[in-house]
């Protein structure tokens, strides 16, 4: 009985972290316009606003702890809580 329960307590607390996963970036933004830009993180497409001429952190929501933005230089791929540099409309890891 006690295996039972264990068994189902370790699968709620799985099935808890991959619903709250989420990627959180830290940026700066150099460019003094704003840039929207898709984003794809565990098969879902979003768009993200990052505000022109500052240093900010955005949240994207989803099932995944790394996601893929895409920018007019390329795609790029970003892990929960790392920082970025946008300049010209790209991304660079800092």
């Amino acid at each position: 009985m006690k295996k039972r329960f264990f068994l189902t307590i370790a699968a709620l607390l799985l099935v808890v972290t991959l619903i709250d996963a989420a990627v959180t970036i830290r940026y700066y933004n150099k460019d003094s316009k704003t840039h929207k830009m898709n984003v794809k993180i565990a098969g879902s497409s979003k768009t993200v606003e990052f505000g022109s001429s500052r240093t900010a952190s955005v949240t994207i929501q989803g099932g995944a702890s790394t996601c893929e933005i895409e920018t007019p230089c390329g795609k790029v791929t970003v892990k929960d809580g790392a920082s970025i540099e946008i300049k010209d409309g790209c991304i660079s890891i800092k």
